[in-house]
């Protein structure tokens, strides 16, 4: 039986309880804030930005008051008389953020690829296409003292385990961890996995799956 003690380098840097900015939920009033504060950044006057983008005064105050949403091509030629990335633009936006809530026992039981008789999986919430350019499936999986011996996974991703209730033996690759009620394991998805020894049943443990979104 292998055991792993991890280490904690300087590499993790994300402050778990850093908050951002507030940010407009109107894209309108989002671009004309953005389109004003680089111009007043550049100590430009709104005459002279209108006149470099080619539009007129009016139309460039109605656009930095949020009362009129541009063309891509006038945003594109504001951008070009900022000199600055047309996405830039658009970084006071906040665009809506999916949460999905799963009260206890109604998560839905699904069948993945390999399962076998006596293993559960409840998928306790999905969110599909996203900005953080990842997906996330988290499982709780019970495995009961029905359970067929489990056949290894290989998948994209990283995947997490935390386990509950029970005991069992886990593989990854050529190792395999005893997990016990607390324990956890983080691991490499691409390398062979599964519960391979069910030492006590029923085994109870949650399973997050994260992996990259399809480009």
């Amino acid at each position: 039986m292998a055991s792993q003690t991890a280490k904690i380098d300087g590499s993790l840097t994300q402050n778990p309880h850093a908050i951002r900015d507030s940010r407009e939920k109107n894209l309108e009033v989002a671009i004309g804030r953005q389109v004003r504060e680089l111009r007043k950044r550049q100590r430009m006057t709104g005459s002279k930005l209108a006149s470099e983008a080619g539009l007129s005064v009016g139309m460039l105050s109605k656009i930095e008051n949020g009362v009129i949403s541009p063309s891509l091509t006038t945003l594109q030629t504001l951008a070009n008389a900022l000199h600055v990335p047309l996405v830039q633009l658009f970084s006071g936006y906040e665009e809506p953020r999916g949460a999905m809530h799963v009260k206890a026992g109604t998560a839905v039981e699904v069948e993945r690829a390999g399962t076998r008789a006596g293993h559960q999986y409840h998928l306790l919430g999905h969110i599909g296409s996203n900005n953080s350019g990842v997906v996330v499936e988290p499982y709780m999986i019970v495995l009961s003292t029905e359970s067929d011996r489990f056949p290894t996974f290989q998948h994209e991703g990283i995947e997490l385990l935390f386990m509950f209730e029970g005991r069992i033996g886990y593989r990854h690759g050529e190792q395999i961890y005893d997990l016990e009620p607390g324990d956890s394991l983080l691991f490499d998805a691409d390398a062979p996995h599964g519960p391979e020894l069910l030492h006590e049943l029923p085994a109870r443990y949650l399973s997050v799956i994260c992996y990259p979104q399809a480009r």
